[in-house]
């Protein structure tokens, strides 16, 4: 359940950060913090998905977010 955790909080690093990166390049900035955030989750996701090879499909992922986020909720 732990590495459910991590692609979670990957994917959703991930997802704030490209807004981010779109930003800085509209104003024509170099984006690091959005960068580095990508990066980060990119390092997540790959160690979750190394600590638990078999268990994730990119079908799975879905399913994967939603138990993570009713397992926050309960």
């Amino acid at each position: 359940m732990a590495t459910d955790y991590l692609i979670t909080a990957g994917l959703i690093v991930g997802l704030f950060s490209i807004p981010a990166m779109l930003a800085a390049y509209a104003d024509s900035r170099f984006p690091r913090n959005a960068m580095g955030a990508f990066i980060l989750s990119a390092a997540v996701i790959t160690i979750a998905i190394i600590l638990n090879p078999a268990r994730y499909s990119m079908a799975d992922l879905p399913n994967v977010v939603i138990r993570v986020i009713a397992d926050i909720i309960h």
